[in-house]
């Protein structure tokens, strides 16, 4: 039976045996959303030996040349030396700078690290609690524009983060994890292209920054932006604003129920449409296919669907 060691903690497991679960029964608290590689919450960094990973590409190069994995992907196949994520070593500490509540649910919560991060429009961060609980969100800001980071989350369904947000106070401390980039984002070579994005509830965050780095970047195509929602938009305002100021993007607004007839009654102006879309998983996959069946290439229609926590 293979041997895995993490500080002064040694112990046997069986062969086979998935290195998430592992550390878990150990009562180690190591954090996870999806168990998929997508969220990149349960990093480890493997100091000795090897498991057998079933997502190597999940990570970049760079990170998997310093001995990182994610523990949800990894099956125990031989002695295994193992250093999980410690976010008061490896993250960025960060202030909590701004925290305003739309419809008592929505919390755009604004941080200031300190010190530069680098990030692309689109990526995603985990976030840290001084408890150690951690929740992957996209990031809604600008870089090189916005000095904060900012977020968007949907406190309205019970959870330990979101808890813990409801607490927060400003000059509260959280920590900034791994930066990761999921499939949104804009391409400079789309100048002219139309662009569709389409929401549902806080998945409009990383697409708030996403357009804002589209019109920033000159684009000339047309820019529609649907975003579905439980009663009023909360980001309405801003972007009512930005669309006063672009005479090529056009705001609209739905119901969240009205989501399906809306989409199916949708014409997309071209077939050379980009069309970007995040929110809840049902949401996203209805989305996809009806884009699909309305003659956008896959490769065309960028997604990420929020992330549930897996009991």
């Amino acid at each position: 039976m293979p041997e895995i060691r993490c500080g002064t903690r040694s112990w046997h497991v069986s062969e086979g045996s998935n290195l998430l679960d592992a550390l878990n029964r150990a009562d180690l608290n190591v954090p996870y959303s999806c168990r998929a590689g997508r969220c990149h919450a349960c990093l480890v960094r493997c100091v000795a030996g090897e498991p057998q990973d079933a997502r190597p590409d999940a990570l970049d190069v760079g990170k998997r040349l310093q001995g990182w994995r994610l523990a949800c992907q990894c099956t125990v196949i031989e002695d295994l030396e193992v250093a999980p994520f410690d976010p008061q070593r490896e993250g960025v500490a960060t202030r909590v700078e701004g925290l305003d509540w739309f419809g008592g649910d929505v919390l755009r919560l604004r941080l200031m690290p300190d010190r530069p991060v680098r990030y692309r429009p689109g990526q995603h961060a985990l976030l840290w609690t001084g408890d150690g609980i951690a929740r992957p969100y996209s990031l809604a800001s600008l870089p090189g524009e916005d000095p904060w980071l900012e977020f968007h989350l949907d406190c309205a369904s019970p959870g330990a983060f979101s808890e813990a947000a409801r607490n927060l106070i400003l000059g509260d401390s959280l920590r900034l994890g791994q930066l990761h980039q999921g499939a949104l984002h804009y391409d400079v070579g789309w100048q002219t292209q139309p662009l569709l994005l389409l929401a549902a509830g806080t998945g409009v965050a990383p697409l708030w920054s996403i357009l804002r780095e589209a019109l920033r970047q000159g684009h000339t195509g047309p820019v529609r932006l649907l975003h579905f929602c439980q009663g009023e938009s909360y980001l309405r305002a801003e972007l009512e604003r930005l669309a006063g100021q672009h005479e090529n993007l056009i705001v609209e607004y739905f119901e969240r129920r009205q989501a399906q007839d809306v989409l199916q009654a949708l014409r997309v102006a071209s077939r050379q449409a980009r069309v970007l879309i995040c929110g809840g998983a049902a949401f996203v996959e209805q989305s996809a296919k009806l884009m699909y069946l309305a003659g956008i290439a896959r490769g065309q229609i960028m997604s990420d669907a929020f992330l549930v926590r897996q009991a």
